[in-house]
């Protein structure tokens, strides 16, 4: 299946750029992290959320193909 991943803030400038389609045969998110460590190694250095559709999910949530965002941290205030 084709994921479509969003990247934001500093996962942004880490990616060096802001979405991307992945072909993956996976069935877990942090099988796909797996994948984007492996290709950002910087990632594994930073903090983010997974939404998936929108949605705050785990690392061990189920991919469904769905659009994924990792989001860096919120600066509150």
């Amino acid at each position: 299946m084709y994921i479509t991943v969003k990247y934001f803030g500093q996962i942004a400038e880490i990616t060096q750029q802001d979405e991307e389609s992945l072909e993956f045969s996976g069935h877990l998110i942090s099988e796909l992290l797996e994948l984007l460590y492996s290709k950002y190694s910087s990632l594994k250095t930073k903090d983010f959320q997974i939404a998936q559709n929108q949605e705050l999910v785990t690392i061990e949530t189920e991919l469904t193909g769905a659009e994924l965002a990792l989001l860096p941290p919120f600066a509150g205030g």
